[in-house]
């Protein structure tokens, strides 16, 4: 709440740049939204939702002299490109056929990212947040935000979660029309907090209709994911197989997703958990899923929420290495000794973080003590059929 009191806020409108600023960058992306128009250029769009989808493309131009993983927001309007994000073109697309030419003029080697954002989320948000990541990341992709009804409200959280259930097909056809599209070779998704339900959701749609993911959806990476554990499992195998590459970034520290577990019936989430302890580590590990733990790695986040975008070596990791679809491997991680990685057998020592419980001072209060429930056993749920049984002999 702290890191966004600061600036302002209606950012949309954009700015004219009158002279080209030396070692600025600009960063072009496609945004489609389940979101309800706001009839303001200064918003776009709103946090309601629409029952059709639009298409944007924007630009965002970048400053010079800033520190990776870090927003430069306006603290005032018009926004200074010398110093700080601003948008610069805003052209609303009209059809599938214009989404298609966008993509043929901006395709970088037929890679796309599509970014989906989490919880308490405005637009603008999304838009900023995209821009930076794939600047700081040097990611060689085409950059596609899918952002779906956030009312940005703290206490709109059940809200926001019925949102990303209403924006799952809305998500689902978007990811079809980008893997028929002949320019799109590779899909790599980034979703975030709340959103990866939303993509575990689309992906699972979509695995139900056709048997499988579809091919060119070859990388999905969940950050801080809040995502009940046993339910993810579930998503996981009713995708279908072959499936993507999953990548998770976890956090025991994200005090965002103690909160989480605590309105959620004090259930476990995925992003929160400890992958070098059993049964996760084995469990991932037999499953092919990467989980790299970033508790130790310190930003500017006070929730301890959103690591992946504010580490510049974390940042640079998603660029490139998971966004290129490379392996990591033990000796490919050299990103600092206070992170730890399991990755499907072949990380060998996963080092000696300490198995800490985020969400001990809520349950403290609640209940009084600290004691810990067991966490769920996801292994029958990993090897389970994913075809619908009956539910009788």
């Amino acid at each position: 709440m702290a890191g966004c009191a600061g600036h302002a806020k209606g950012v949309m409108k954009p700015v004219a740049l009158s002279t080209a600023i030396p070692h600025s960058s600009t960063v072009d992306m496609l945004v489609a939204t389940s979101r309800a128009p706001s009839g303001d250029p200064n918003t776009l769009f709103s946090g309601e939702r629409s029952p059709r989808p639009y298409l944007t493309d924007i630009a965002i131009s970048i400053p010079p002299n800033r520190k990776p993983g870090t927003l430069q927001w306006p603290k005032k309007l018009p926004p200074d490109p010398k110093t700080d994000f601003a948008v610069t073109r805003v052209h609303e697309l009209h059809s599938i056929a214009e989404g298609r030419a966008w993509f043929s003029q901006h395709t970088v080697d037929g890679k796309v990212l599509v970014f989906v954002h989490g919880f308490n989320n405005r637009y603008e948000d999304s838009v900023f947040r995209l821009a930076q990541i794939v600047h700081d990341s040097d990611a060689h992709v085409t950059p596609m935000l899918f952002t779906w009804p956030s009312r940005a409200r703290l206490l709109d959280y059940n809200y926001d979660k019925e949102s990303t259930n209403y924006s799952r097909t809305a998500l689902e056809t978007a990811l079809r029309t980008l893997s028929s599209d002949p320019d799109v070779k590779d899909i790599t998704i980034m979703a975030h907090s709340m959103g990866t339900w939303l993509a575990m959701e689309a992906l699972r749609q979509m695995g139900i209709r056709d048997g499988r993911v579809n091919p060119k959806i070859r990388n999905v990476i969940l950050a801080s994911p809040d995502i009940d554990i046993d339910v993810f499992a579930k998503q996981f195998v009713e995708m279908g197989a072959p499936r993507p590459k999953f990548t998770i970034f976890v956090s025991q520290d994200d005090r965002a997703l103690a909160v989480s577990r605590l309105i959620s019936g004090d259930v476990y989430r995925l992003g929160a958990i400890n992958p070098a302890d059993e049964p996760y580590r084995t469990k991932l590990e037999r499953a092919g899923i990467t989980a790299i733990d970033l508790t130790k790695v310190k930003t500017g986040d006070s929730l301890n929420h959103g690591k992946f975008a504010e580490s510049p070596e974390i940042v640079k990791l998603i660029g490139t290495r998971l966004v290129a679809g490379q392996p990591l491997t033990d000796s490919d991680i050299k990103l600092s000794d206070d992170i730890t990685a399991v990755i499907a057998g072949t990380v060998k020592s996963v080092g000696t973080v300490a198995a800490k419980t985020v969400a001990a001072p809520v349950t403290a209060i609640e209940n009084g003590k600290t004691t810990e429930p067991k966490g769920p056993d996801i292994e029958d749920t990993l090897k389970s059929d994913p075809q619908q049984r009956e539910l009788t002999n």
